[in-house]
């Protein structure tokens, strides 16, 4: 997957006004190599620890709208504190980590920079953090909201039963939820997939 290594002032078109200055912090202390992806439909963002010659290392979904890419980036960095104060002796989504992650978020959700609607999704989510930024549905209804380039794709949660779309390339059924993903069938092969409610996929006509 190609990455393009991102300079600090370059880091601004990615990221919603007023976010800047508070992102540079962490980002300079720890020494981030920061790089942007195309997209990637299983992860949006990505953090490698400091090990040898290597310093502390994350990646981001270039394709995410400015509030999508900075939750992730935040996502990414809580990681990195997590790690710098425990070197990896707890879970990666554990206690420790959703205390750094709520406590990042309060942070920037004070300097007023949200939306109403996700500043609103954000707080509720400090009770609980999602150990994925895609899990976090509720969440994720919102900020898609803010995407420019969704009006060939819809959420599964969209697609009625029985009708296909088209995934990673590959023709499915929508079948049965089953507790909060939805069972589908791939038509090539005849096996069953679950897909979150949320996951963007582009409906086949005339299904």
């Amino acid at each position: 997957m190609a990455k393009q290594k991102q300079s600090f002032e370059g880091l601004k078109i990615y990221i919603p006004e007023g976010s800047f200055e508070a992102l540079m912090h962490p980002i300079t202390q720890f020494k981030v190599q920061l790089t942007v992806t195309r997209k990637r439909q299983s992860i949006l963002g990505d953090y490698r620890h400091a090990h040898g010659h290597l310093g502390h290392r994350i990646s981001v979904n270039g394709s995410l709208n400015k509030y999508s890419f900075l939750v992730t980036l935040l996502h990414e960095l809580a990681h990195l504190f997590t790690f710098e104060k425990h070197k990896g002796t707890v879970k990666s989504h554990g206690p420790e980590w959703k205390t750094e992650f709520a406590a990042i978020l309060r942070d920037f959700i004070e300097l007023k920079i949200f939306p109403p609607d996700i500043n609103q999704a954000l707080v509720k989510s400090l009770k609980n953090p999602a150990a994925s930024s895609c899990s976090d549905v509720a969440l994720l209804r919102v900020l898609r909201n803010y995407d420019s380039n969704t009006q060939d794709l819809v959420l599964v949660e969209e697609i009625q039963k029985g009708h296909l779309f088209l995934a990673h390339k590959r023709v499915f059924k929508m079948g049965e939820r089953i507790r909060t993903r939805y069972k589908c069938l791939e038509m090539a092969t005849g096996k069953w997939y679950l897909f979150s409610p949320v996951y963007e996929v582009k409906k086949v006509e005339n299904s």
